[in-house]
């Protein structure tokens, strides 16, 4: 019997619905949530990329991309078709002074019960999103997302003035000193946290090196488990992949640890359907052999095979 990788996750959203506790939220949307809950993937028996639904494998490898370049405007995530940040930089616009459209308060859930004002917000935002692409000045003011994950992890700023490259200094620290428990980076500065368009969901990640096998454990304080959380677990594999290629060491454990772990009030029937669903064996990981170094690869040198999905399953994202 094929081992199904993807049933740590499986597990997740079943022990959410069946044991969460109901919450009110940032967002008014109302999730139902558990809190410290941990799943392990051993990355050497498949890629752990969803298959009981279409996940955008696209969408994570771009957006993991433009995390390793240190980028925080999402002109780059634009280009590539990746929409999944586009809300919270949507948001600045709209509440600043310079907005004179339509009145976008509370879009997010608005637009899920007003078919009219749906259809204006997505004109709204769709002109936004071309005036990012075309106008570098508008996308400087407000395609940029401030001190969020790609700043944090490849330019942290210190009290002197100078900056800190933390995956630079993490991948020399594997190769030069693989038995510290040091391995760490980390997205979470308070003094940030009040500027920033979302503070650091994803806020630390630790790497352990034993027996040739890089193993990597994230610490999420908070996941949209349909929407966000697939996103998280197969970027982070990614991620370990990427720098167990750079150390040369094989790939170990992706170990998965949530804080708050919610299912969102109108995502319910989605994660209802998802897990009355069959899923199937794990895709494969591809990354092209000549590409050794993070800073090195493109779209085109990373890719999952063998990956047939169920059909994808919709559902609003709260912001």
């Amino acid at each position: 019997m094929t081992e199904i990788v993807e049933e740590p996750y499986l597990q997740l959203i079943r022990d959410i619905l069946d044991h969460g506790h109901m919450k009110d939220d940032r967002t008014g949307t109302g999730t139902k949530s558990l809190f410290g809950y941990q799943m392990r993937f051993d990355l050497s028996k498949g890629f752990p990329l969803l298959t009981t639904k279409k996940v955008a494998f696209n969408r994570i490898k771009s957006e993991l991309l433009w995390f390793l370049r240190g980028d925080t405007n999402i002109r780059f995530l634009l280009q590539h078709k990746n929409h999944i940040w586009d809300e919270w930089a949507f948001k600045n616009w709209i509440e600043s002074d310079e907005y004179q459209g339509p009145d976008m308060t509370d879009f997010g859930l608005r637009s899920q019960s007003d078919p009219e004002f749906k259809k204006v917000y997505r004109e709204v935002k769709k002109d936004f999103c071309q005036r990012i692409l075309d106008d570098d000045e508008f996308a400087a003011k407000y395609g940029n997302l401030g001190n969020v994950y790609g700043a944090q992890w490849r330019h942290w700023q210190t009290r002197r003035g100078g900056t800190i490259d933390q995956i630079k200094n993490v991948i020399e620290q594997i190769k030069t000193n693989p038995n510290s428990r040091r391995l760490i980076v980390t997205a979470w500065n308070p003094e940030d946290v009040p500027s920033s368009a979302l503070p650091p969901c994803h806020t630390l990640f630790q790497f352990y090196v034993v027996d040739g096998k890089l193993s990597c454990q994230l610490y999420q304080r908070s996941g949209d488990t349909f929407l966000g959380v697939p996103f998280n677990i197969a970027s982070y594999a990614l991620l370990t992949h990427l720098i167990a290629r750079e150390t040369g060491l094989e790939v170990g454990d992706f170990v998965h640890t949530l804080g708050d772990a919610h299912i969102y009030r109108n995502h319910f029937d989605q994660v209802k359907e998802q897990i009355n669903r069959t899923p199937h064996k794990a895709p494969t990981l591809w990354l092209n052999p000549e590409k050794k170094h993070i800073e090195d690869f493109e779209m085109d040198d990373i890719k999952v095979l063998d990956y047939h999905p169920e059909p994808a399953i919709k559902a609003p994202v709260a912001v």
